[in-house]
Formats: structure tokens, sequence, C-alpha cells
């Protein structure tokens, strides 16, 4: 997704022969038209057009700046089970020929279950499980150069299927699926991958890591979503603990959980080891930003309870344009949890909000609480919280984040 080409003088250059000289002196000319046709293309097509000429590149310029609402490319079971590669690479290799945003940041999730592969250890009979680098490095090459990538494994996938926002969002608790977020570059919004990784050497968590990556001295900080990767290793889930201790009593939101594997992040110079342990995740800054979490907690069993729930979060009222839903739920939930009844936290999620597209994962540990943001940075909690009481286990964590309106 890189411009081609070089970039010439003032006007376009001519065509072939057999080219209409009137549409020749148009599209080389009048900026109105050539800027209308490109409205018409996706963003990969634009980069490779903005190699032509001078009039073109700033025609594709003032275009990509039009196109500023988040996007997503999504797989489920329907593409799955193809022996080469896993659905979500298959999905983004074929959409993003479509897409008409160009990505800045991509947050893509994707099931362990078949993004983990069986690797025979050299030596040993016995198979060990690693993350497969071959499919996070082909994600990766998928997107410009210039793209931050954050990518995590987790046990179950929520995701709305591509096409609408007003798809039913679907629950998938096993089987091969997975979703990318692209958010592209947004006037007065910055989103800010992050990364820090346990040190048994060293675990003071330094107050300039934590000011690099947005999430102290920044006064436009919104939205936090944070994910705990390979907590189950010794001193993981405490070190993960102590990284939102740091920012759990500012008027932000936070919203997560606890994930199998961190798969990418471009902004690594060198590869994890699979028993790396960290914290990851988005940090979200601007003053158009609003967004608002509720907690479902244990006793939220059936679905008048879940709707109740959604009630709460629809009171906040972030407005649903450019706005995205996370879901962050236990895997002790779903199915399971709700009698042998699937999907019904996220049917109660589109029944109080049917245009919202929603994204998430059944991981290991929840963080979040009852809170909403507004626009005019007023904290309002439905219940008091401590730094202690936002990790959970056998909830869901509902989050809005609202973009921004366009001006």
């Amino acid at each position: 997704m890189e411009p081609v080409g070089g970039g010439g003088g003032g006007g376009c250059r001519r065509g072939s022969p057999s080219a209409d000289p009137r549409s020749t002196l148009v599209l080389s000319n009048l900026a109105e038209v050539v800027e209308r046709v490109f409205t018409f293309l996706p963003a990969k097509a634009l980069l490779r057009v903005a190699g032509v000429c001078r009039l073109w590149r700033e025609c594709v310029r003032r275009v990509l700046r039009t196109h500023r609402g988040v996007t997503w490319i999504s797989a489920g079971p329907a593409e799955a089970g193809h022996p080469e590669g896993h659905c979500l690479v298959r999905a983004l290799a074929q959409e993003l020929e479509n897409v008409r945003v160009l990505p800045q940041t991509v947050l893509y999730m994707a099931d362990s279950e078949t993004f983990i592969r069986l690797e025979e250890c050299r030596g040993h009979k016995r198979a060990r499980k690693r993350t497969s680098m071959e499919t996070a490095l082909a994600l990766e090459k998928l997107f410009p150069k210039q793209c931050q990538v954050l990518g995590i494994v987790t046990p179950g996938i929520i995701v709305t299927p591509m096409g609408s926002g007003s798809n039913r969002p679907l629950e998938i608790e096993i089987g091969e699926s997975g979703f990318a977020l692209l958010f592209p570059q947004i006037e007065g919004i910055k989103i800010q991958p992050f990364h820090f990784m346990k040190d048994p050497k060293n675990p003071t968590l330094e107050r300039h890591q934590l000011t690099e990556a947005g999430l102290l001295d920044n006064p436009e900080l919104r939205v936090v979503l944070v994910f705990g990767y390979n907590c189950c290793k010794v001193g993981a889930s405490a070190y993960l603990q102590r990284v939102v201790s740091t920012f759990s009593d500012m008027n932000i939101i936070l919203a997560g959980g606890q994930v199998d594997h961190l798969a990418s992040l471009t902004a690594e110079k060198s590869p994890l080891g699979v028993d790396a342990a960290g914290v990851v995740g988005l940090s979200l800054s601007g003053a158009r930003i609003q967004s608002a979490t509720v907690l479902l907690s244990e006793d939220v069993t059936d679905e008048k309870a879940a709707e109740a729930a959604m009630q709460r979060l629809k009171a906040a009222s972030i407005p649903q344009h450019n706005t995205v839903g996370f879901m962050f739920a236990c895997v002790g939930r779903g199915f399971q949890h709700y009698g042998a009844k699937g999907n019904v936290e996220a049917d109660a999620f589109r029944k109080l909000f049917p245009g919202i597209p929603l994204f998430g994962f059944f991981g290991n540990g929840e963080i979040g609480c009852d809170r909403i943001v507004t626009g005019n940075f007023i904290l309002r909690k439905c219940t008091e919280v401590k730094g202690e009481d936002l990790f959970h286990s056998y909830t869901t964590v509902m989050a809005l984040v609202h973009l921004g309106s366009p001006k």
C-alpha cells in the first residue's frame, strides 16, 4: 500500500495516442473532477495513482483525509478450514484491496487454537506449543510499512461480520476466527500502542516508560485498552496489576483482560520468546473521544439481566456514529453460563446499539468497571472503583468508544 512512481511536474503525463484529448485535459487540470473520481477508489488504488503527477498526489491526500471512519475486516467459521493459513490472513489479503481508509494503527485478535501451532521439539518426541510467527508476519506484511500493528491471540473471539455495523455480532467461543480493526489518522485523536515486558531482573516500571506510551502526563488521555499476555507465568499477573494501578485512579476508561499470547507488535525490533510475559494495549487520546464501560457480574445469568446492563451503557448517551463496541468476557461465560444458550450478551448489545459493531474476546480475566467519561470529561462512577476492583473473573466488560464526529 505504498505509492509507486515518481512525482513529476504540476500536470499529468499525456495518455496514449488513442486517449480522448478532452478527458486527458480534464484529468490533467481539473482537481475537482479528479477528486470526485478518486472518492470511488479504495486506499490501495489511491496510493498507486498518487505517483502519476503532483495534481493527482494532492487530490489523493485530500480524499484520504475525508476517509476517517474506523473500518474492520473479519473472518469466522464460514471462512475457516482452509489448509493454507489462518482465515484472518486470507480475509485481509482479499479485503484490504477494497478498504477506503489508510490504516495508521491496527488492532487484531485471533483465536489461539488455530493461530498457535504444535511443533515437534528437536530431540524430543513430545510436542510443545509456540506462537506461529509465520502467521503473524504474514499478517503484518499486508499492511503499509508505516502502520503500527498490535495483535493478540485468545481462546475465543467476538466479531461483527463485514459489511455493516448493524450485522449481528457473533460470540465464537471455539473455532477459527479473527478480526482486524483499522484505525486511520483521525484529526485531533492519537492512538498509540504500548508494551511493557516483564523483566525478572528489573521489575520496576519507570515513569518515563508510561509517559512515552501516553499513559502519564497526558491531559487528553481518554481510553486505555489493556491486555496482559502469558499471565500464567510466575509473577506475570502481579506485573499486570502493577501496570494498571499506575493509572487506574485517573479519569479515563480502562477496559481489557488477560489473553494467551502477544502475536504482533511492529514497534518491537526483535521477536518475543515463547516464555515472555507482559502488558500491551492502546492508549487513545483526544478531546473529542467519549467512552463508557459497564461490568456484567457473575450474577448476570439471563437475557433480562444482560439487557439491563446494556441499558446502563445506553444511559451514558455516547454518540453512535463513528463508535466501536468492545466485549471482554471470561472463558467461563458464554454458552454454558447462559444455560446452553449462545450469543446472549452480544445479542443484548445489538438490541440496544443496532448500528455499532462489536469486537472482543473470551479471555482469562477481565479488566474494567462501570465508568462513564463524557465529552466535557466529567467522570461519573456507577460504582466506587479502586485499583484492585478493576480485576475480575467470570464477568464481562462492555465498552463503547466514540472517536468524534465529523466537523
